[in-house]
């Protein structure tokens, strides 16, 4: 299974021409490492990987795999919608020294769940690296049930996680139940991060991070140590900004955060845009309740 509990979903930092800055790319993997991140997911739907090229997914990997080593487990986000594109990116990855590779359920083209095993199947056995299924239907349009991932994580051995963020807990509880000891299954979600805990889950890929990483990361530990109301206490308190950076579409609000609280990694490429006003003033007052600017 991934290496750590705490995995960051990695913004892509952008120049004032909204091309790839991977001088800050670098700089802002190492401070998501110093930040108490256990692994790195690069060119995923933070990272805007729907307007990247290949070749700015396999920069970004290079560039995160320079910056942090062996410090950091780094994901390579390589899956699509086109099962031979996804296997030919998972093989540019592997080359690079990433450290394995996440694959998407196939959007926009809604396959069966015959065609969503057979798709990460393919991906798998082209590759050596382990593989992190991603389920998000709110994004693909298609949910991946909980006997899918359970029939690849028993047919594929190197398939060792799923990113869930169905928002099913019946169905994260089922993967839970029934996988393999080394099988993990992670929030895809930081608001429900806590609750999947509970039923089994490993830990987090996760946007919030970016901003508030010792506090996920305390939240966790305290959970796992059996402190359970401190984990609630964190958890409630971490809430609104869980909610608040998805007033609009990811990574748009982190992106102004970050910029807001001295961190400035960019914008955001087209169709993306710069938050509206109204968000702006939200954004703001977030930010300030959470103690952070």
């Amino acid at each position: 299974m991934p290496t750590g509990r705490l995995l960051t979903a990695m913004a892509t930092p952008m120049d004032q021409d909204l091309a790839l800055d991977l001088r800050k790319a670098k700089a802002l993997a190492l401070q998501l490492v110093q930040d108490a991140s256990d692994g790195i997911v690069v060119a995923g739907t933070t990272g805007e990987s729907p307007t990247l090229s290949e070749r700015e997914k396999l920069e970004l990997c290079t560039a995160v795999v320079d910056a942090v080593g062996d410090r950091a487990d780094v994901w390579a986000n390589t899956g699509n919608y086109d099962t031979r594109a996804s296997i030919a990116l998972s093989r540019e990855a592997e080359k690079l020294g990433v450290h394995g590779v996440m694959a998407v359920v196939p959007y926009y083209s809604k396959p069966s769940q015959e065609g969503i095993y057979g798709h990460f199947r393919a991906i798998a056995e082209a590759i050596q690296l382990p593989v992190m299924l991603y389920n998000v239907p709110g994004r693909t349009a298609q949910n991946m049930t909980a006997e899918t991932v359970l029939r690849l994580q028993r047919d594929c051995p190197n398939i060792v996680a799923v990113k869930e963020a169905s928002g099913n807990f019946e169905q994260a509880a089922e993967i839970c139940r029934g996988a393999r000891p080394d099988f993990a299954l992670y929030s895809g979600d930081d608001k429900a991060t806590l609750p999947l805990l509970a039923i089994g889950a490993e830990g987090v890929v996760s946007v919030a991070s970016h901003l508030v990483g010792p506090r996920i990361r305390r939240m966790l530990e305290a959970f796992l140590t059996c402190q359970v109301r401190v984990a609630q206490d964190l958890h409630h308190a971490l809430l609104p900004l869980f909610t608040g950076l998805f007033v609009t579409s990811n990574p748009v609000p982190l992106k102004w955060a970050m910029k807001a609280m001295g961190r400035d990694i960019g914008g955001v490429r087209p169709p993306l845009c710069a938050p509206s006003a109204a968000e702006e003033t939200f954004l703001r007052g977030l930010l300030h309740d959470q103690g952070l600017c």
